[in-house]
This record gives C-alpha cells, sequence and structure tokens, in this order.
C-alpha cells in the first residue's frame, strides 16, 4: 500500500485514526489495532511476507527478553549471536543470494573453469532491509544495557511494524520510542496532530508534486542514455539527484507526520543534505538514521577515529562499502559505497595533514558535484551505464544531442531549476515555523487536494527497492 494512492488517503488512514483514538479502546488493544493495521498496509504489496516479518519480530522479542534476564556474559552474547544471525541471515537470502551466486558464475566464467550455481529467483520484501536494521539494533541495545524490554508481545511488535515507517524509515531505535510506547496518550494533542497533518502534507507535495513532475521528464531520456550528449547527461542526473531527495524526504516526512498523528515522534531524517559544505557534513544531512546507525553500530565498533590514522579511514572505507551493499545487491551500489568512503578518508586525511579553510560556496558547490557524481554510479544498473553517462557529461558525446532530447529539456528546465533552488536555498520542512491557523489549513488542504487529484497512476517510492 502507497501513501500517496487513493485506498490509503481516503479508506486505511481514516479508519486507522479512529479505531487508534478510540476512547473505548485500551492501551492494549489500541496496540493490537496498530499491530493489526500495519500487517495489513503490509501485506497489500504481498501477504505472503507478513509471515516473515512476524518471525522477525518473535525472534528478536525473545531473544531481547534472553540477553536482558541473561546474568552470564557469554550466555547475554550467545543470545546477541543468535538474533543477529537470524537477521542477516533471512537478510542475505532474501537480498543478496541471487547477487553471490551471479557474482560466482562471473567469476568462473572469467577464468574458465568450475561450473553453474544455480541463481535464485527471489522476490525481495518491502523494508526488509529497514526493519531489519531496527530490530538489529534493539537486540545490540538490550546488549549493552542501553535498552529495557518490554514483557509485551504487542508493545514490540507495534514498534517493528508500525505502518508509518516501516517500509522506508527513518530507522527508529527502540531507545527512541520506548518510552512513547509505554506511556501512549488517550486523547489527541491537537498542536500534535496538526503537525502532523502538516508533515504529511508536505512531504506528499515532494513526492507527487517535485519527485514525480521532474521523473516524468526525465526518465525517457534515461532509458536511451546511450544517446545522451553533455547537455541531456546532465539534466538527467540533476532531475534524478532531485527527484531521489524529494522522493525519499517526502517519504520520511510523510512518515513523521503520520507518526504524529498517532502520538509518536520520529527522528529527522534529512537536514538539506545539498545545502552540505563538505562530504563529512552531507552525510550528517543525507539519510541521518542511517548515518547514526552506522556510526553507532559499525563504526565506532570497529575503533571509531581513535588511534592511528590509517584505521580511521579502513573505518570509513569499510563503513560505506557496508552501507554501499546494505542500498541493493548490484555491484554498483558497491562502487557507490567505496566511492563515498574514498571520499570520506580523502577528507578526514586533508583535514589531519592540514587545516585548510574553504569558502563555504565552493565547498558547497564542490560537495554537490561529487554526490551528483556519485547519484550516476547508485543509478545505473552496470557499471557500463555509469560509464557511458559519466562520459556523456564530460562532453565525450557531443554538446545537445538530438533535437527531440532538447525539446523535452528545454520544456521541463524551469522545473529543474526550482527544484535545484529549492534544496539549494530553501529550509526544509522541520525548519518553518508552523502554526495551526485557519489559513495554514486551507493551504495544506488544497495542496492536499492537488496531490490527490495526481493519483491516477501508482508511483512506488524509490527506497522501496531496498
Amino acid at each position: 500500500m502507497l501513501f500517496n494512492s487513493y485506498i490509503f488517503v481516503l479508506a486505511f488512514l481514516p479508519i486507522v485514526l479512529l479505531v487508534w483514538w478510540s476512547p473505548l479502546l485500551n492501551t492494549r488493544f489500541r496496540l493490537i489495532s496498530l499491530v493489526i493495521a500495519s500487517y495489513t498496509f503490509y501485506g497489500w504489496w504481498d501477504y505472503r511476507f507478513v509471515a516473515l516479518l512476524f518471525i522477525s519480530t518473535l525472534i528478536d522479542y525473545r531473544c531481547g527478553q534472553l540477553i536482558h534476564k541473561s546474568i552470564l556474559k557469554n550466555r547475554r552474547l550467545f543470545w546477541l549471536v543468535v538474533s543477529l544471525i537470524s537477521n542477516l541471515g533471512i537478510l542475505g537470502f532474501f537480498k543478496y543470494s541471487g547477487f553471490f551466486a551471479k557474482s560466482i558464475n562471473s567469476l568462473t566464467a572469467w577464468i574458465a573453469g568450475g561450473g553453474e550455481i544455480p541463481v535464485p529467483d527471489i522476490i525481495l520484501p518491502a523494508g526488509i532491509s529497514f526493519y531489519t536494521f531496527q530490530t538489529m539494533s534493539f537486540s545490540i541495545d538490550v546488549y549493552r544495557r542501553q535498552a529495557r524490554p518490554t514483557e509485551s508481545f504487542w508493545h514490540f511488535a507495534a514498534y517493528v511494524s508500525m505502518f508509518p515507517q516501516l517500509i522506508a524509515g527513518p530507522i527508529v531505535r527502540y531507545t527512541e520510542i520506548e518510552s512513547q510506547l509505554r506511556s501512549i496518550p488517550e486523547k489527541i494533542n491537537q498542536n500534535q496532530f496538526a503537525r502532523g497533518i502538516y508533515f504529511f502534507v508536505i512531504g506528499m507535495v515532494q513526492k507527487v508534486l517535485f519527485a514525480d513532475l521532474i521523473a516524468a521528464a526525465f526518465e525517457p531520456l534515461m532509458e536511451n542514455y546511450q544517446s545522451l550528449a553533455f547537455v541531456g547527461s546532465w539534466f538527467c542526473m540533476l532531475g534524478y539527484t532531485c527527484q531521489l531527495y524529494f522522493d525519499f524526504a517526502g517519504y520520511s516526512n510523510m512518515a513523521v507526520g503520520l507518526g504524529l498523528m498517532l502520538g509518536f515522534s520520529f527522528p529527522q531524517n534529512f537536514n538539506s543534505p545539498y545545502q552540505a559544505t563538505n562530504i563529512s557534513d552531507f552525510w550528517r544531512r543525507w539519510h541521518m538514521t542511517l548515518s547514526s546507525w552506522l556510526r553507532d553500530y559499525l563504526f565506532i565498533p570497529l575503533g571509531g577515529s581513535h588511534g592511528k590514522h590509517f584505521r580511521t579511514l579502513r573505518n570509513l572505507v569499510i563503513v560505506m562499502f557496508l552501507g554501499g551493499l546494505w542500498h541493493g545487491a548490484n555491484w554498483t551500489f558497491v562502487i557507490w559505497g567505496l566511492y563515498h568512503g574514498g571520499l570520506l578518508a580523502a577528507y578526514f586525511a586533508i583535514r589531519s595533514w592540514k587545516k585548510i579553510e574553504i569558502p563555504s560556496l565552493i565547498g558547497r558547490w564542490v560537495t554537490f558535484l561529487l554526490v551528483v557524481v556519485g547519484w550516476v554510479i547508485f543509478r545505473s544498473s552496470d557499471m557500463t551505464m555509469c560509464g557511458n553517462i559519466l562520459a556523456s557529461m564530460i562532453g565525450l558525446h557531443g554538446m545537445y544531442g538530438s533535437p527531440e532530447d532538447w525539446t523535452v529539456i528545454q520544456k521541463s528546465l524551469p522545473l529543474l531549476i526550482s527544484l535545484l533552488f529549492i534544496v539549494f536555498c530553501i529550509p526544509n520542512a522541520w525548519n518553518w515555523n508552523f502554526k495551526p491557523r485557519w489559513q495554514t489549513a486551507v493551504v495544506l488542504g488544497s495542496l492536499l487536494a492537488l496531490c490527490v487529484l495526481r493519483f491516477s497512476t501508482e508511483s512506488p517510492f524509490l527506497y522501496f527497492q531496498f
């Protein structure tokens, strides 16, 4: 089920809110209703993977209890390993088994030896990367004595399956929502609910009116990427840069808004990342919950930035390599992760070697251009496509391309310039001074109505594939 669909906006969401805020239900039954709603939301796409979500929840719920109750450190470590192996095993099977089989087959074909490994044709469950990282953080935090597991299965099941952020984040840690689940408000906080509507509508606008519109302009050109010239390749990649931002930020803002409507506060996931002044600053602003997850559960355990510079550089590359692999089972994602790991390592090395003050404006432009080059790798289906687009972007395939391409670019250029202006100059939704007034309600209602009128075709969020 999509947030940007008639069934969600006109049926599912109103029913869920009416049931959730019903004065007839106590806390236990409200949690049960939320779990049922979330499983319905998840199963709308493919009911077969509801069982997988339930199994993952059950394993981590039980492991969390056993880790917490165990006195011996080895016993606590044993149940943590059970949790991690279960999570990574499920994720690895569904997301990476085909990738590794294809890679081994390619390697054996290259060295002209060995036999073919069967490549399993497995459907990737939506959101598996997101809820797997959530449940893993729970087990690790309980092991570290930073979280206290609940005795109520429905309490934990609601945390894992909560439909606003189940499919594409933000990645919410148990410690961030534990107290909220333990003291669920009985009555609607009108200001909080109004702010939830605000975030939901802003996110809907970002998805439907920004991301989908620019995608419709450049995607036809990308289908024939071999014929792109200098102008066309830059138009497509700047368009994709805007689409990816508004699509994912839109989902995250809608998730935050839905959480607020239910009385929960989720963490911010984007903070104007294209206004970053260096690559490290970019990763503090882009997909913030993933960045902080990688920092706390990978980078710091590996040693962080303590010790020799080489160890820090190594840790940065390892973490970004794994971050790239998390995004998808394709060598382009691996190379994209290594690319950003190399950029972070280079930035750290230069900063440690010599203190250089770079003007903010220059830092922004250089960082943005480096990020756009990275998005070429991220967007490409293989390295052949990536190399072709990069060659076009440096002018090796001509300047303007076909007259048809140039006509499309001219028609959509004002939209692209407007979106670039927004990401460069306009504060994000978290920084706006929102006040629940009737004028604001009229504007938000009109924007939502406009978005609903554009629900003619289904447009899944880009991060659903991860």
